[in-house]
This record gives structure tokens, C-alpha cells and sequence, in this order.
């Protein structure tokens, strides 16, 4: 009762490994992964000798993971029974997801496995492209990338995809690789490597799909898109200037000392954005990631958490709180209900967390924040649970009741709160509105900037200063400003 799996090579009887061919020749009951393969018609032959396909499989059954578990399956019965040869393209370990799952059934079932390598489609495919493996080449499975929305390759180093068998996996792995790549990224398909009929086809990555030469035997390379474009290298450069070696000023930081440049650069996001500056907001959102890595790596250097810590919750936490795009949630395709279904995973991760039941549905709302967004978020919870008004009439009266209240106000002290509640209630209207007060008043006060600039511009051109200007002057120049939209 023993299970030999062996590879076949790439296709050529030539590069059968003499252990391959004497396993064969010693073996009865041979099963072929794929009779597809070249070397197969010229394999050991004899009365005693039973060969068994599983591609009647592949035209059966619906999809790859279907094929491999009925493959698993008659396999470890029969290697129950007595000694069996399981044969495969390649080397079995590489591009073989059938092997693993093999040796795990086996082990599990007490079956003895042994595996005769084989050289894998790898090796012929880099003496065609005449790439070493060893400059960090990527091995990755392209059915798996296919059915991935990112590729999960480092950009920095070349990467070779493996089973692109077919257009219709060609044109799935086209779309994940262009979430990284620019689709005019040049890059080569490689057929039949390991045979007498291998050829090398350069192209641009959008047209990998329309090549007439693929087939079972299609590998994709792709090479580093380079100039230091990927997460890791970002990371090596920040451990470096962290390094006995690096910057003075960059090892002195804490996480302390960096509190106000997190917020510095997230605000320029935001004025990045409201600019539609494109090029501003990748070079804003880098300067951001800084912070972030930055941070991360003071963390592992003080052995607190590492950049995997942090993935991996943010991770979890974004499948954990999507049930209906990684679960069994049926939300409608409804905005709302997604983000009440949120706020219910939320309540319920402080449960499981120990999180006492006296805590206030304001208390995940940062104490940080600005105080106009801050207002606007606390009101925003409250309106949650019922704590709001029932038409924004009754806002308009109470903001008018607050401006009373202001007007009449005889301190210093009562008219600071009464400007207080006035702005606050100006946030409550805002929100049933619908307008971001946030949003809003950086809006305002960027066209404030347009139209001042516009006057300043104008007084220059006359020869003047501001101060020597008359209010109904500078509200001449102001008008003009509007006047042209600005």
C-alpha cells in the first residue's frame, strides 16, 4: 500500500529522469493525471502494465477544484488497496495542486507516499527568457490569480504564471494583473517550453488574451515593473533611515513626536482632493503612507507589533464586518443596510471584546478630531438611535433660537457658549441637509482664499497696499472676483 507520485517533465522523453522511467517500468497500476503530455505514448509498455486517465474528468465536471477532489478521491482508494504510481506534468510540487492534497489525504489515511521529481515547466521556460530564478522570481499559479481582484506579486521582482491554458484564464488574469500594472506593460507568453515546439511571444499585457498560440501548455512572464514601485521596498526605506546608519532626525521620532505630521498630511489628502489634483493626491497619499509605516516601524523596533500585526487585523476586520461579500448577508444591494449591519458587527466585536454595557454609542467617535466634524459625527450617532428631531423644521427654529439667544447674551463667557450651540445646531442642519459641514466650510474658505487673492492681485496692479485702500475699494475688487465666478 504505497502511493509514488512522479513527474513527467515538461513533455520531452528526454528530460524523463531515469528514476522516473525505472518507477514505471517497475510499476502495474499507473495513473495519468493528463494523457495530454508528449512523453506519454513512449512511457514503459507491457501485459502487466495498466494505464488510467483522469481527462474524461475535465470534460465531466464543472470546474478545476471539482476534477482535483475526484482525482484525491480515487486515488487514495485505490492506493488503499495495494501500490499505485500517480503521474503528473512537471515536477510534482510545482504547479501540482493535486500533490498537497494528496499527502495531506494520505497521511491522513496512513497511506506511505513517495515522490519522483521531475524537472518543471520552470527550468525550460527560464532558458528560453534567460532569467535566473534566483534574482527573486515569483512562481504563482495563474488560476489562482484569476480568480483574485490584486495580484499577490511584488512588483519590484519578475513573476512567472504558470497553467494559462486557455484565452478565457488569459483574459481573468489580464484584469487582476492590471489593477498593478499599466496595460501597455510589456510582457511574454511562453508555449510548449521543454518541447521541440516552444516559442516565446512578446506583448503588450492588454492582448495576452488574444494570442491564437495558447494552450495547456502557456506559462506568463512578467517582468519587474522596477523603479522601486512596490509596499516592501517603501518599507526597506524606512527601516533603513530608522538604522544606526540612517537619517538622525528620522531615528529620534516617536510615535509622540509625529502626532501633528499625521494630521498635516492627511488634511493635504484632503486638499488634494478637493483640488481634483490627481498627480498631488498619489504624492499626498504617499506622504500619508509615510506616516503609517513610519509609525509601524518605530512599533517593531520597540517590539509592541509589526506591519504583518497591522495587515493582518485590518484584514480580518474588513471580511469580518463585509459578511454579505464574504458571508451569507443578504443586505439588497442597499447602502443603508450595509452600514447598519456594520454598526451591529461593530456593537457586537465590543461584546466579545469585554466591553462593559454602560459604554456611550459616542465613545468610538475620536476625541481628536475637529470639532465641526466631531459635532457632526456625534450628532450623526445620536440621530442612529432615535435621538433627533422629527423635521428639519424644528432645526431652523432652534437655530434661530440660538442666534436669539446669542444676541442676548451678556458676557464674554455666555456668549462663547451661546456661539458654541449656535455653530452646533448650524451642524445638525447641515446633516439634514445632507451637506458635509466639514466639506463645506473648507469649500467656503477656499473661495474666500480665490476671491482675497483676487483683490491683493488687484491693489498690487495699481501700485498700492491693502491698507491704503478703502473698504468700498477692496469690496469693488471683491465683487469683480465674483463676478468672474470665482
Amino acid at each position: 500500500m504505497t502511493l509514488t507520485i512522479v513527474g513527467l517533465g515538461p513533455g520531452s522523453l528526454d528530460d524523463l529522469s531515469r528514476r522516473a522511467w525505472r518507477t514505471l517500468k517497475q510499476a502495474q497500476m499507473i495513473y495519468l493525471r493528463t494523457a495530454q503530455h508528449g512523453c506519454v505514448p513512449c512511457l514503459p509498455q507491457g501485459p502487466d502494465k495498466h494505464y488510467h486517465s483522469f481527462d474524461e474528468l475535465y470534460e465531466s465536471l464543472d470546474d478545476f477544484e471539482a476534477v482535483y477532489e475526484m482525482i484525491v478521491r480515487q486515488l487514495i482508494a485505490v492506493a488503499r488497496l495495494g501500490d499505485v504510481v500517480y503521474c503528473v506534468p512537471g515536477d510534482p510540487l510545482v504547479g501540482e495542486a493535486t500533490t498537497t492534497r494528496l499527502l495531506a489525504e494520505a497521511k491522513a489515511h496512513g497511506i506511505p507516499v513517495e515522490i519522483v521529481s521531475g524537472i518543471s515547466f520552470v527550468e525550460p521556460t527560464l532558458r528560453l527568457l534567460e532569467v535566473d530564478a534566483l534574482d527573486g522570481l515569483q512562481v504563482f499559479d495563474a488560476l489562482e490569480i484569476a480568480a483574485m481582484h490584486h495580484p499577490p506579486i511584488n512588483p519590484d521582482y519578475p513573476a512567472l504564471l504558470g497553467q494559462l491554458y486557455s484565452q478565457g484564464v488569459a483574459s481573468e488574469v489580464k484584469l487582476t494583473l492590471m489593477n498593478q500594472y499599466p496595460d501597455d506593460f510589456d510582457v511574454k507568453l511562453i508555449h510548449a517550453a521543454g518541447t521541440d515546439k516552444a516559442r516565446v511571444e512578446a506583448l503588450p499585457l492588454y492582448e495576452i488574451d488574444r494570442s491564437p498560440h495558447i494552450g495547456h501548455m502557456t506559462a506568463l512572464f512578467v517582468p519587474a515593473l522596477g523603479e522601486m514601485s512596490s509596499f516592501e521596498q517603501f518599507q526597506e526605506v524606512i527601516a533603513h533611515l530608522r538604522a544606526p546608519e540612517g537619517c538622525p532626525w528620522d531615528r529620534e521620532q516617536t510615535h509622540e513626536s509625529l502626532r501633528p505630521y499625521l494630521i498635516e498630511e492627511a488634511y493635504e489628502v484632503l486638499e488634494a482632493i478637493d483640488q481634483g489634483d490627481h498627480g498631488a493626491l498619489a504624492g499626498e497619499l504617499g506622504d500619508l503612507l509615510l506616516q503609517i509605516v513610519l509609525h509601524t516601524q518605530i512599533a517593531t523596533e520597540d517590539g509592541t507589533f509589526t506591519m504583518p500585526d497591522v495587515l493582518r487585523r485590518i484584514n480580518a476586520k474588513m471580511i469580518r464586518r463585509h459578511p454579505h461579500v464574504w458571508g451569507q448577508v443578504d443586505v439588497a444591494g442597499s447602502p443603508a443596510r450595509v452600514v447598519a449591519n456594520w454598526e451591529a458587527l461593530k456593537r457586537q466585536e465590543k461584546t466579545d471584546n469585554g466591553a462593559g454595557g454602560e459604554e456611550s454609542v459616542l465613545d468610538s467617535i475620536p476625541k481628536a478630531l475637529p470639532a465641526l466634524l466631531q459635532a457632526y459625527q456625534y450628532q450623526a450617532r445620536a440621530a442612529k438611535v432615535n435621538f433627533d428631531w422629527p423635521m428639519i423644521g424644528d432645526v431652523i427654529a432652534k437655530v434661530k433660537e440660538e442666534l436669539a439667544e446669542l444676541e442676548a447674551a451678556g458676557s464674554d463667557g455666555d456668549r462663547a457658549e451661546e456661539l458654541g450651540d449656535l455653530l452646533f445646531v448650524l451642524v445638525n442642519w447641515a446633516r439634514w441637509l445632507g451637506v458635509e459641514p466639514e466639506g463645506a466650510l473648507r469649500a467656503a474658505n477656499a473661495k474666500f482664499y480665490r476671491r482675497f487673492r483676487y483683490v491683493e492681485q488687484g491693489v498690487a496692479a495699481a501700485g498700492k497696499a491693502l491698507t491704503d485702500c478703502t473698504l468700498a475699494e477692496l469690496d469693488a475688487l471683491w465683487d469683480e472676483a465674483k463676478a468672474k465666478g470665482l
